[in-house]
């Protein structure tokens, strides 16, 4: 079979999945995988500079199809800023279910957890801009320091969420993952009635949840 003159970034990354799915670990080279595919190894380099570039590029994938969905939704545009990020979370795990076995090998492949971190490097970028273009009402402390860093510790936080919904996601054996769609809604509702200084009927909730589901046994 005669070699790719071109080759597109989606295809390298749906090559690059699908080779991973298949034999259980990433290709030996560029150049071995570039030969599997019958696409010249100069190709691969015009779009990643290596297999751990395109694997963030893989995550940041999922986040971007996730935001070009809900943009198309003209439902979506009326939503508060609570819904729209309920909204954000339904629809980006949506996207992780149809790619699990692909997801949960790239998140365990390596047994250092920062490695695994720093794959995901670039879908936290465009997540933290994501929530940085929320209108979050956040409870006003009057307290000067506090106000100043309010906004960075808001979307530190909301990441960190984001991983521990991914890490329950990941141990959720439930039909659907039925349980995964309780621990967001609880944990979105929490984290809004925090910001906002809301009664703790919701954060009781969650910790019910989180308890009865015994989420810190390994």
């Amino acid at each position: 079979m005669s070699k790719k003159k071109k080759i597109t970034e989606n295809e390298i990354i749906d090559f690059y999945m699908q080779y991973v799915l298949n034999h259980g670990e990433k290709p030996k080279s560029v150049y071995f995988f570039a030969k599997e595919n019958h696409f010249e190894e100069g190709e691969f380099y015009l779009h990643f500079s290596s297999f751990e570039a395109l694997e963030k590029e893989i995550f940041h994938h999922f986040g971007k199809h996730t935001l070009d969905t809900l943009n198309k939704s003209e439902d979506y545009s009326k939503f508060d800023t609570k819904n729209k990020l309920l909204s954000f979370y339904f629809t980006f795990f949506e996207n992780l279910t149809a790619n699990r076995s692909y997801v949960v090998y790239s998140i365990n492949q390596h047994s250092n957890k920062l490695k695994n971190l720093k794959t995901l490097s670039k879908l936290k970028t465009c997540f933290t801009d994501y929530i940085s273009s929320l209108n979050f009402d956040m409870m006003d402390t009057k307290i000067e320091n506090i106000e100043k860093f309010k906004s960075k510790i808001l979307v530190e936080t909301a990441w960190i969420q984001l991983m521990l919904t991914m890490e329950f996601w990941l141990k959720d054996t439930s039909k659907g993952f039925e349980k995964t769609d309780i621990f967001i809604e609880k944990s979105v509702n929490t984290s809004f009635d925090l910001i906002q200084a809301a009664p703790l009927k919701s954060l009781v909730d969650f910790g019910k949840f989180l308890y009865k589901e015994k989420i810190h046994t390994p």
